[in-house]
C-alpha cells in the first residue's frame, strides 16, 4: 500500500509540472510568466531582493517598514486609494517581508490583468515617500510590533534565538526591527533606501493565471520597460559566522507567559544546500504529527510536555534548526532536554526503518503537490526559486532531490549538525516580576 501511494503521488507530481516562460527586460527586471486557465484569475507579483539582512545595523526594520510604506500611494494613485482600487475591481492584495526578500502581490479577475501590472509598475516607478506617509506607517508598524511581538506569548522566540546564534551576520535581528531606529531615521534615509533597493534590476515580476502570453508580454514592456535601472551596486555583502564549538546557554524573560519553554537551536547551512533538505526530513521524523518520535514519546506516552516541535528555519545564507518544548507539570527543562537528546542520538546512530522512510517520502510527495496546487502558491514559488535559489526550475525538480535522500544521509546529517557542542540552549521563561505576582 505504501509503494502504491508513492507511485500514485509520483504520477500526480509529474502531471503537475509547472510550465513557465522567462526573460529579462533591458533595465534588468526579470519576468516570469505562467499560464493556468483553470480559473479566470490572475496574479501580478513582484519580489525584491531586499530584506532585514540588507539593513544598516543602526536602522533595523527598514525592509519591513517599506512593506507597509509602498502601499501609501504613488504619483498617480492617491494616498489611501491603493486598497480601494484593488477591492473595487474585485481583487485582493498583500505583502510580506523576510530576512532575505520582500514580496508584493495582487489577485484579480483575469480581465483586470492590465490594472495589476500598472499598479505594480507605479509602485516601482512612482512611489510617494513623504513625511506624512512615513509618520503614518511608523504608527502602524509600532502597533503591529505591540500586537504580534511585544504582547504575544512567546512572541520574541525567534529574536531571542537569533541574537545568540549570530554575532556577525545581520540575521541577528528580526525583520520587525527596532522602533527606536525607525523613530531616529530621517526622511532622506527612507528615500535613499528606496532608491537603492526598489529598482528593476533587484526584482522579479511574476504574472500567473489566466493570461495570454503575447498580450501579457506587450503590457509588461509597456508598463515596466521605461523604468530606469538602479544605479547602485547591489552586490550582496558576505558575512561568515565562526563555528559554534561549545554549548551556548542563555535565558530570555517574557512577561506574557506563565509556562517556561525549552529551546535548543543549531546553526545550519543555506536553504540552497542538499543538507538543508535532509534537515527538513529530520524535522518531520521528530515532530510532524502525533505519530512522530518526539510527540509520541514526550507528549503522548510520558506526558512530560504540552507541546514539542522541531523545524528547520531555512534561509538564503544560513538556517537555524529549532527544537522546542513546553514542559508539563513538574517536568524540568533539563529533563525535557534529556528526552530530546535521546531521540536525536537515535537518529545519529540508527537508520530509520524502511516503513518510516516510506512514510516520510509519502509526506514530502504530498507537500510538493500541495505547494503547487494553487496559482498563488506557484507564483510565489517561481519568484522564490529564481531569486533566492538561483534555479527557477527547482519548482519542478526539487522533489527529485527529496526523493533521492537516503536513510544513511538522514543519519549522517543529524550527526553533522545536531550535536550538543554546536547548539544554543535557551531557557525562555516568565519574567521574574510576573512570576512573583
Amino acid at each position: 500500500m505504501a509503494l502504491g501511494s508513492v507511485l500514485m503521488l509520483g504520477s500526480v507530481a509529474s502531471a503537475q509540472k509547472v510550465a513557465f516562460e522567462e526573460y529579462t527586460l533591458e533595465n534588468g527586471l526579470h519576468v516570469i510568466l505562467h499560464q493556468d486557465k483553470s480559473a479566470p484569475v490572475v496574479i501580478t507579483s513582484v519580489m525584491y531582493h531586499v530584506g532585514a539582512k540588507d539593513e544598516n545595523p543602526e536602522r533595523t526594520g527598514f525592509a519591513h517598514f517599506f512593506e507597509h510604506l509602498l502601499f501609501e500611494g504613488t504619483k498617480n494613485i492617491g494616498r489611501g486609494e491603493w486598497f480601494k482600487i484593488v477591492s473595487g475591481n474585485g481583487g485582493t492584495n498583500n505583502a510580506n517581508t523576510s530576512d532575505d526578500r520582500t514580496y508584493y502581490y495582487e489577485i484579480f479577475p483575469s480581465n483586470n490583468l492590465e490594472l495589476g501590472l500598472w499598479m505594480e509598475s507605479e509602485r516601482l516607478m512612482h512611489p510617494v515617500i513623504n513625511k506624512i506617509g512615513v509618520d503614518t506607517q511608523n504608527e502602524v508598524v509600532k502597533e503591529e510590533k505591540r500586537l504580534r511581538v511585544d504582547n504575544q506569548p512567546y512572541g520574541n522566540l525567534i529574536t531571542a534565538v537569533k541574537q545568540n546564534m549570530f554575532k556577525k551576520h545581520p540575521y541577528r535581528w528580526a525583520p520587525i526591527g527596532s522602533m527606536e531606529h525607525l523613530d531616529a531615521a530621517t526622511l532622506e534615509e527612507f528615500q535613499a533606501f528606496n532608491k537603492k533597493f526598489y529598482v528593476p534590476n533587484n526584482a522579479v515580476l511574476v504574472v500567473a493565471g489566466d493570461i495570454e502570453y503575447d498580450k501579457t508580454i506587450k503590457w509588461v514592456k509597456q508598463y515596466f520597460g521605461s523604468i530606469p535601472k538602479g544605479k547602485t551596486d547591489l552586490k550582496k555583502q558576505t558575512f561568515t559566522e565562526d563555528p559554534i564549538t561549545q554549548t551556548i546557554k542563555a535565558t530570555y524573560e517574557d512577561p506574557n507567559i506563565q509556562i517556561p519553554m525549552l529551546v535548543t537551536a543549531y546553526r545550519t547551512p543555506s536553504m540552497k544546500t542538499r543538507d538543508a533538505k535532509v534537515l527538513d526530513m529530520i524535522s518531520s521524523i521528530l515532530s510532524d504529527g502525533k505519530s512522530s518520535r518526539l510527540y509520541k514519546k514526550v507528549v503522548d506516552q510520558k506526558k512530560m510536555a504540552l507541546e514539542i516541535s522541531a523545524f528547520n528555519y531555512s534561509q538564503e545564507d544560513y538556517g537555524v534548526y529549532f527544537i522546542y518544548g513546553l514542559p508539563m507539570g513538574d517536568t524540568t527543562l533539563d529533563a525535557l532536554t534529556k528526552e530530546i537528546d535521546e531521540e536525536v542520538t537515535k537518529l545519529q546512530t540508527e537508520l530509520i526503518s524502511e516503513k518510516d522512510f516510506q512514510k516520510l517520502q509519502n509526506k514530502f510527495e504530498n507537500q510538493y503537490v500541495n505547494s503547487n496546487a494553487s496559482v498563488e502558491g506557484i507564483a510565489e514559488n517561481l519568484a522564490t526559486y529564481y531569486m533566492l535559489y538561483g534555479d527557477i526550475n527547482l519548482i519542478n525538480t526539487e522533489i527529485e532531490i527529496y526523493r533521492s535522500i537516503t536513510r544513511e544521509e538522514i543519519r549522517d546529517v543529524a550527526k553533522k549538525y545536531l550535536n550538543p557542542n554546536q547548539r544554543l540552549i535557551l531557557d525562555y521563561v516568565p519574567a521574574k516580576d510576573k512570576a512573583q505576582n
